[in-house]
């Protein structure tokens, strides 16, 4: 029988890490195997774009026979947003670098302006 001896309580950490350290090697292990992408294994026998790494249909016609999944039109509306968004930021942009322009030519004419007058007033 094993001897009730106190176990430090560093060792006792340090065994809680390992095994910490463990499960979340497990988890990572788990991850990336479930997280690898589909390779087609012979090119050739698929009929698909040259370079393409998932299978796309080189033949295809936008005449309403192919099925596109619902999540496929919710990106396509987020992404149109977004692109508004991005345009309209952009165009707000160019208006504050305009506006930045216009009054940092009006600090420098009143900065010559003050100096015009200091210059004036000393003499």
């Amino acid at each position: 029988m094993k001897d009730n001896f106190l176990i430090d309580p560093y060792e006792e950490e340090l065994k809680e890490d390992k095994r910490r350290r463990k499960e979340m090697e497990k988890m990572k292990q788990h991850w990336e195997r479930h997280d690898v992408s589909p390779y087609l294994k012979f090119k050739h026998d698929f009929d698909t774009q040259p370079g393409s790494r998932y299978f796309t249909c080189t033949k295809f016609k936008d005449d309403g026979l192919y099925f596109r999944q619902p999540w496929v039109f919710r990106v396509e509306q987020e992404i149109e947003k977004l692109v508004t968004k991005v345009d309209e930021q952009s165009k707000t942009i160019e208006k504050m670098r305009k506006q930045i322009q216009i009054q940092t030519e009006e600090i420098a004419k009143l900065n010559f302006s003050m100096a015009a007058t200091s210059i004036t007033n000393v003499t």
